[in-house]
């Protein structure tokens, strides 16, 4: 099922306005998982970092050991075909992907043909800005460089995350807060994560076991360009039971207010406003 609708893809060379079949039963990433994607977002005409997102997807291809056969730029210029289609006052999600095709030794690992590609673009309306969030703890953690592939966007691993926001709203949550294998937090099940102390940001350090976000390095960016100091550290849940702000960061809505953690509130703070107010100033000013 969509996640949204005025479905566009592109596949085997042209645009198709409609949600379209693209992979076939005997397709590597059909029976062996070797998927990848990447987000970006078109809003109001902008699309903020869409060439970041273009070239890692590309990278998480190489990572999965997939022959992309597609550049960055080659796929930021075929999406921004695709782009034309839609008015500018709509807010579209943007999908890049790429799957294994043909399989290589005992079939497991891809061969080295072409992997398949495709870009789906999906009208999903922006968040609200004072749509808010509640995060719980779950029992699930993020796995390790050395157990999954996590230099990769992969579809592979978010059954894992699914799992974790699952057993979240199960407890009336809307979303996980999710700890690394040494029981320090990572990340939620869907976006990176910040809080705020004393008008400091604090967000985890890249350890491998999470993407650094594109967005998080923006934001990251932003706040520092305006005076605010950002801090990368290990961070505990009780970081997070101390902080008086926590927001999440992520392609989607780019901004999501958390308002509680398993019964810790927060208020919808000014440095949360803020990252918000920058990242579109900065969007705008790219254009």
């Amino acid at each position: 099922m969509a996640t949204g609708t005025n479905i566009k893809t592109y596949f085997d060379g042209a645009w198709h306005d409609d949600d379209i079949p693209v992979m076939r039963a005997a397709d590597h990433g059909a029976w062996q998982a070797t998927t990848v994607f990447d987000g970006a977002r078109y809003v109001d005409g902008l699309a903020p970092d869409l060439l970041a997102h273009c070239e890692r997807v590309v990278r998480s291809a190489k990572a999965l050991s997939l022959n992309p056969g597609k550049t960055g730029q080659e796929i930021y210029d075929i999406i921004w075909e695709g782009l034309k289609r839609y008015p500018t006052d709509v807010a579209v999600y943007v999908r890049p992907n790429f799957f294994g095709i043909q399989g290589g030794h005992y079939g497991i690992v891809p061969g080295d043909a072409e992997a398949g590609f495709y870009v789906c673009l999906e009208e999903v309306p922006m968040a609200a800005p004072d749509a808010a969030s509640r995060l719980a703890k779950t029992q699930f953690h993020r796995p390790v460089l050395a157990t999954a592939v996590l230099g990769a966007k992969a579809g592979c691993l978010y059954p894992n995350n699914a799992r974790m926001l699952m057993e979240a709203r199960a407890k009336g949550y809307d979303n996980a807060l999710v700890c690394d294998a040494m029981g320090n937090v990572a990340e939620t099940a869907t976006a990176n994560i910040f809080m705020v102390r004393d008008g400091e940001a604090f967000t985890p350090i890249p350890n491998g076991t999470f993407l650094n976000g594109i967005t998080r390095q923006r934001h990251i960016a932003n706040l520092r360009a305006d005076g605010v100091t950002v801090t990368e550290a290990v961070l505990t849940f009780d970081d997070f039971r101390a902080a008086d702000e926590v927001f999440m960061t992520g392609n989607l809505n780019k901004v999501t207010p958390v308002l509680e953690f398993d019964g810790t509130h927060y208020q919808h703070g000014p440095i949360t406003k803020r990252a918000r107010e920058l990242y579109w100033d900065w969007a705008a000013s790219t254009a």
